[in-house]
């Protein structure tokens, strides 16, 4: 059983909470800029007091209403300035937030709500509060719906003008590093969600440690180069973002946000963040509109060129061996092609987070070799976000990471990871047995997830551990190494490989819908998908697709078929989660058929 563990460098403070940052900001540097606001004439710096008074302001208004220390209170919203304030209003008060995507369904919000007893809720929009107007009657205990869009800040700030600044600081103070800070609730790849339990102290652990082994991301660079600043663009309600969010406020990073996903482009170039992080599918995207765009001006053999020295320079960092050629090549493109990609990033990102998913090592070295250095982590929201990192001086692109300090990784029997560390989560709310099933009697947290560990301690992710598939042959299968290099071709948006009980290993894919259109009308094609499905160029793009990710897997388990679908699979059709991830048992119960045509004759 191979286990490795990385010692804890950094003393983690054992008292107060996460508003502390917020009122050490406002008071050692009150000038500083903490936000930089998106408002309809551009972009509004907001200082560290000025956030500080909102918040105190927003809070008194939340006690006020009769939120109590503990109480649960729901926020739904996309991403945006006020679900920041929210958030620290929120604990400032002593309740505890309650993050909801703010695509979830009526339904799902009705379960959320109900199941963590929460007291009140701040939405978004008239459109938010017209869904738990469908629902607000049957769940008990709910006194309070706020709308963002309707004035909730002026509104709550209003009501509590009366609360001393001296009452809301001893409800402030209350809380410390084991009081509960948030119910994340699962998204669900199957089941219904549950309540993820963090605390305070899982939060200061997490960061205090990330914070300091990704120094070069939060700390002001010695040559004088632009502050740390970033524009988060995820939804706040997954852990991946709400971490970044409570660091970027505990290191003085300045902070913006993007719901929008039209105008991304234009906000990274107006904000020129120093540094991002997203989903892979996100780079994934990034990497294939260029590509596409580059064929659409006949520069698809310069691009192709430029992408593949990119990969062989930064492969060439990792060895020490970079030929001469690699050097000259390298350079020229790094004035015509590179520059060009980093400026679409705003010009001054030099490090991106992936985390949630593999990102595979093709991109990974490609965002390197063009100046984008892509960190990959892993963790889950049961361990507050990250549990392994790669660092900039501690970096295997294909892997996800060394463990960060403080934390130890195990390899089970069957290959299943499990960790241990002050980040992972007390246990699932209400629920006792997902909690046991969870965390072992010896303390560790058993994450689901199939990996390996190298004699340097670099962790790879080879699956998941109940996704395993088992042919008939008795083979056994990790589908996610071959869907991540499926999903790396420019028409591939999604794809589930199946073969359980079967003969032989097959795949479904849907197509880009964003790339398909570009790639058909350039060979006079149709751009009607149901129109392109047999297409023979079509097939052949993906029969080469299909083939190239078979070099990662042996011939028993590598793709024999695919099948090519006319369907699009999003959230909104519930085949994704909100973080992107497929929901294979969704997939399998709604494409019974298509598999099924995979095997027969």
């Amino acid at each position: 059983m191979r286990e490795y563990s990385t010692a804890l460098q950094v003393e983690v403070p054992t008292t107060g909470n996460l508003t502390d940052d917020v009122v050490r900001n406002g008071t050692t540097g009150p000038d500083r800029v903490a936000f930089s606001r998106r408002t309809t004439d551009g972009w509004r710096d907001v200082t560290a007091r000025d956030f500080l008074g909102e918040v105190r302001s927003v809070a008194k208004g939340l006690v006020a209403a009769g939120i109590e220390a503990g109480d649960r209170v729901a926020l739904l919203s996309r991403t945006r300035y006020e679900w920041t304030l929210f958030d620290y209003a929120i604990w400032f008060a002593g309740a505890v937030t309650v993050p909801i995507y703010e695509t979830s369904s009526a339904e799902q919000i009705e379960w959320i709500l109900e199941d963590s007893g929460a007291r009140a809720v701040v939405a978004e929009t008239p459109e938010h509060t017209g869904r738990l107007k469908e629902i607000r009657d049957r769940v008990s205990g709910l006194h309070h719906v706020w709308s963002i869009e309707d004035n909730a800040v002026s509104v709550l700030t209003t009501l509590g003008h009366e609360i001393t600044d001296e009452a809301l600081e001893e409800r402030r103070t209350a809380a410390g590093p084991d009081a509960l800070a948030t119910l994340i609730y699962t998204s669900g790849t199957t089941g219904r969600p549950k309540g993820c339990m963090l605390t305070h102290g899982n939060f200061m652990f997490e960061l205090t440690v990330a914070v300091d082994e990704l120094d070069r991301l939060f700390t002001q660079p010695e040559d004088g180069g632009p502050a740390p600043a970033t524009l988060l663009f995820l939804p706040l309600a997954h852990v991946f973002a709400r971490i970044i969010q409570i660091g970027c406020i505990k290191a003085q990073v300045r902070l913006g946000h993007s719901a929008d996903i039209k105008h991304l482009l234009d906000d990274l170039g107006a904000f020129k963040p120093t540094f991002i992080l997203a989903v892979p599918r996100v780079f994934e995207k990034v990497f294939n509109t260029a590509s596409q765009r580059a064929v659409a001006d006949g520069k698809g053999r310069i691009f192709n060129r430029a992408a593949d020295t990119a990969i062989a320079w930064s492969r060439g960092q990792e060895t020490g061996k970079t030929s001469v050629l690699v050097k000259a090549q390298h350079a020229l493109f790094d004035r015509l092609v590179y520059a060009r990609l980093r400026e679409a990033l705003g010009g001054r990102c030099e490090y991106a987070v992936s985390g949630g998913a593999p990102l595979g090592d093709r991109l990974g070295h490609f965002y390197r070799g063009i100046g984008v250095n892509v960190l990959e982590g892993y963790g889950l929201t049961e361990t507050t976000a990250a549990l392994t990192a790669n660092l900039p001086d501690a970096q295997k692109v294909g892997t996800v990471g060394r463990p960060l300090q403080g934390t130890a990784v195990r390899i089970a029997d069957d290959g299943e990871l499990l960790f241990k560390g002050g980040q992972v989560f007390t246990g699932y709310w209400h629920n006792e047995q997902a909690t046991h099933d969870a965390i072992d009697a010896d303390g560790w947290f058993h994450t689901g997830d199939v990996g390996e560990v190298d004699d340097e301690g670099f962790v790879r992710i080879t699956g998941r551990k109940k996704e395993i598939i088992v042919t008939a042959g008795g083979k056994n299968v990790a589908p996610a190494v071959l869907e991540d290099r499926l999903r790396a071709h420019l028409l591939v948006d999604q794809c589930v490989v199946v073969g359980d009980g079967r003969p032989f290993i097959g795949v479904l894919v849907t197509l880009d819908p964003e790339t398909l259109p570009g790639w058909a009308e350039q060979r006079g094609k149709p751009t009607d998908v149901e129109k392109l499905l047999d297409d023979p160029d079509l097939q052949a793009e993906i029969e080469a697709a299909v083939e190239e990710a078979n070099k990662a897997v042996s011939k028993a388990e590598s793709i024999r078929k695919f099948r090519i679908l006319p369907d699009e699979w999003t959230e909104e059709g519930g085949q994704l989660t909100p973080s992107l991830k497929l929901r294979r048992n969704v997939v399998m119960r709604d494409y019974v058929d298509e598999v099924e045509a995979l095997y027969s004759r």
